[in-house]
């Protein structure tokens, strides 16, 4: 590409200097501006096929990665507006094939690519990473059967969530009030493109973390639902991020994601797939009409039954009456029974009473008065004994234990040190209330006590020096005597 600015005009040239050459002179920035403005006209529109390598989400919201292939790197960046509208949440690892335009960045003296529009490269590479990441999370259990738990019968709350604006809630409150009209409670989401996946399981922990009895009725079933679209349409339902909301759900949850041949990862973490979300609103409730229709049967069947149960009753009640006899005949033998046990029991009275008086006329026959004065006087004469006898005996076993007694307090007497104190012995109590045995232990200016035969004094030591020794060296004990301290 020409230049076709003037080239400007150069010093005058002196003698014996070499002439100036006819190649233009430029600044760092406008050789780089040329060379952005010839990259930009040249490959203003591309579309390049490469693998994400270094890709980083900044603050700003733009994206920055890299394409490589075997042999080169392209630097490459998709601003923020651009980057809310791609198909793909980009990945490093991921081959994808970009649309977009070349530019430079003079500050860095690189060229880069401006990314408008991302798309992976085939459906196979799509399928694979679907692939494994199905493995990965089947490896952690979210998928196993063991966790997929019964859609309640009735549900009092249905709480739905998808894009507000569509066909789908439409259909499904449609069906919903044709079967059997409930309370829904619907969380609007974005259902594809850049945050759809974050709204999607924001959404499903939303309506798990609402409190029992709070002033917004908690759902007793969850449908997460969206229209038919293509594999890129509906990968926000293939997420990690929506799987994982959907497995850690508290409230049963059915997933109603595209068309009946449409799968998704978020169908096998789900406790129920539903192949439309028409379906899935089927699954929710059932047929109101139906139900009045069953409880109307099971009502007359009821009906019928006690009908039948209380004439089965009287039938048997009848054959049971028929083998008793009349009140009036029961009545009459109960009386003619009467009449007979009332003249047996006024003859047993009459027997019983002879009897008795005859058994007490002998026995008192049998008894003499002067016998019985004879037997209380031989009584009283034993008792009269015995009664002395016993006197006697605990007057004896009285001085017997006062005698056996007194020895023992007289040889208690003797051993006393208080015999000691009257012969004009006197005990020396320290301080702490201990006689004291030794001279060494009374320390000039110690308080003491003095006991002698009539009471105790308190004293104070005064000077001090040895105890003179006894004459004729110590006396020795005589054996067997004990010490009085």
């Amino acid at each position: 590409m020409s230049d076709s600015s003037p080239i400007p005009a150069g010093p005058p040239i002196s003698a014996g200097t070499p002439a100036a050459s006819n190649v233009p002179e430029y600044s760092v920035t406008e050789l780089s501006l040329r060379l952005k403005r010839s990259i930009e006209e040249t490959f203003g529109w591309v579309r390049v096929r490469g693998e994400i390598s270094g890709f980083k989400r900044a603050a700003s919201g733009h994206l920055y990665f890299s394409l490589k292939d075997a042999d080169s790197v392209l630097d490459a960046v998709c601003w923020k507006g651009s980057a809310a509208r791609l198909g793909v949440k980009p990945e490093d690892g991921m081959e994808v094939v970009c649309s977009g335009k070349l530019t430079s960045y003079p500050g860095r003296s690189k060229y880069q690519m401006v990314v408008e529009r991302m798309e992976l490269a085939g459906l196979g590479a799509l399928m694979a990473l679907l692939e494994q990441r199905k493995q990965k999370l089947a490896a952690e259990g979210l998928f196993a059967a063991e966790r997929k738990r019964p859609l309640p019968y009735l549900p009092r709350v249905i709480g739905v969530v998808t894009s507000p604006t569509g066909a789908v809630i439409r259909d499904i409150l449609h069906r919903l009030a044709d079967r059997f009209p409930t309370h829904v409670l619907v969380w609007p989401v974005l259902v594809q493109g850049e945050g759809a996946a974050e709204q999607v399981a924001r959404a499903i922990r939303g309506f798990n973390a609402l409190p029992e009895g709070g002033p917004v009725p908690r759902p007793d079933l969850l449908i997460v639902a969206r229209g038919g679209g293509s594999l890129e349409d509906l990968m926000a339902f293939n997420e990690e991020v929506v799987v994982r909301a959907a497995a850690g759900s508290d409230i049963p949850l059915i997933s109603a994601v595209g068309h009946e041949t449409d799968t998704t990862l978020i169908d096998f973490a789900s406790d129920r797939r539903a192949p439309t979300p028409t379906a899935a609103a089927e699954m929710a409730v059932p047929v109101r009409m139906e139900l009045v229709a069953s409880v109307a049967s099971f009502d007359e069947r009821l009906r019928r039954g006690i009908t039948r149960l209380a004439r089965e009753k009287r039938q048997h009640l009848d054959g049971l009456g028929r083998g008793l006899r009349g009140p009036r005949e029961q009545l009459e033998m109960a009386r003619q029974r009467f009449d007979d046990l009332s003249d047996r029991l006024k003859h047993a009275l009459r027997v019983g009473v002879a009897a008795q008086r005859a058994q007490m006329e002998t026995k008192f026959a049998k008894l003499r008065p002067a016998l019985l004065r004879r037997e209380v006087a031989d009584y009283r004469r034993r008792l009269l004994d015995a009664d002395a006898r016993l006197l006697r005996a605990l007057r004896q076993r009285q001085a017997d234990a006062i005698q056996r007694l007194a020895q023992p307090a007289k040889l208690l007497e003797s051993l006393s040190y208080k015999n000691v104190l009257s012969r004009g012995f006197a005990v020396v109590y320290g301080a702490d209330g201990h006689a004291l045995k030794s001279a060494a232990g009374m320390t000039p200016g110690a308080a003491v006590t003095i006991e002698m035969e009539d009471g105790r004094r308190q004293a104070r030591i005064e000077g001090g020096g040895a105890v003179p020794a006894r004459r004729g060296g110590a006396m020795a004990k005589p054996p067997g005597q004990e010490e009085l301290f």
